[in-house]
């Protein structure tokens, strides 16, 4: 169970620090307290229940973004089998940002694809802290078409807060990785589902998130743009982020109902950083009835309603040319 509290967690944390003092006094000592630890612990999940009832948009994002949640890694080793990872991108390096390579999956063979970040400080600059570079991006096409050849679906994992932004990304071509993995993804003939984990954040998500389904865990979120980079834009001020984060609409639910994602992904109470098992058992069952669904559709329909899920997001006007 994971240590850190964010501030709205701390609630939580004083009744958890109360319930492990109780305990001890139930060991260490002849005195019966049963019935007061049963109520501390029912006072424990009460609150958890309340406060995780009714988070905000930007509570959302600190739980998408907290350092205990699980990322792409942790994923495969309680959800997949015999992960054989595939590296570089046959052009310049390997990114270490994005992670790929084949697995089974309840007997069947997939190509299980994703972005990491650490959780140390040498992991996470091992990781560039989850911003992948353009050599990333190619890696992962390369190991989609790879999988199309082998007729293995995709799976891919997001938790990014984008592409990463430096000299030498921008010099070895990122955005046109990207334009050119968004291109690719719509032609590809095998089943593709793209899950949000934690942050999904504008090309650096899209670029392995064209699927035939979008799921995203509870507590995601998935924009154009972070909260704190809108907030500079609209405010000049940062300090505007949770106002930024509502007005985005990012959060699993939002999306969900706007018809952006497919299907949201129930995390345990409390957040997917409390329970790894229990959050990777609720995304596996997600991803077998994702995968039985596509399953059943050939190659061309699998393009087609590919094409078809992301031609149909959003509303569009039509201006007749008229001048009034």
């Amino acid at each position: 169970m994971a240590e850190n509290y964010l501030d709205f967690e701390k609630p939580i944390d004083e009744l958890k620090h109360q319930l492990d003092e109780l305990q001890k006094v139930s060991t260490t000592s002849h005195i019966n307290v049963s019935a007061e630890l049963q109520a501390l612990q029912q006072r424990l999940e009460a609150t958890t229940a309340e406060i995780y009832s009714q988070l905000t948009p930007w509570q959302r994002v600190q739980l998408a973004r907290h350092p205990d949640r699980p990322y792409m890694l942790d994923f495969v080793e309680r959800i997949f089998e015999d992960f054989i990872e595939l590296s570089g991108d046959r052009r310049f390096r390997d990114d270490k940002a994005i992670v790929g390579g084949f697995a089974r999956f309840r007997g069947r063979p997939v190509m299980v694809i994703g972005t990491q970040k650490g959780r140390d400080l040498h992991s996470r600059v091992y990781r560039n802290f989850g911003w992948p570079s353009a050599e990333g991006y190619r890696k992962a096409m390369r190991l989609m078409k790879t999988a199309e050849r082998a007729k293995a679906p995709i799976i891919t994992f997001i938790d990014t807060p984008g592409a990463f932004p430096g000299i030498a990304s921008e010099e070895r071509h990122v955005g046109e990785a990207i334009a050119a993995n968004l291109r690719d993804m719509f032609s590809l003939t095998v089943p593709v589902i793209a899950i949000i984990t934690g942050e999904g954040g504008s090309g650096g998500a899209i670029g392995i998130g064209v699927g035939n389904r979008l799921l995203m865990m509870e507590n995601a979120y998935f924009s154009v743009i972070t909260p704190e980079g809108c907030a500079a834009i609209l405010w000049k001020d940062r300090q505007h982020a949770p106002l930024a984060a509502e007005q985005l609409h990012l959060t699993a639910a939002d999306l969900v109902e706007l018809k952006v994602a497919d299907e949201l992904v129930k995390e345990p109470l409390g957040g997917a950083h409390r329970d790894f098992d229990a959050a990777a058992e609720l995304m596996a069952e997600a991803i077998e009835r994702n995968l039985e669904e596509l399953g059943k559709l050939s190659p061309a329909e699998l393009k087609d309603q590919r094409y078809q899920k992301f031609r149909t997001i959003g509303d569009f006007l039509e201006n007749s040319g008229s001048a009034e």
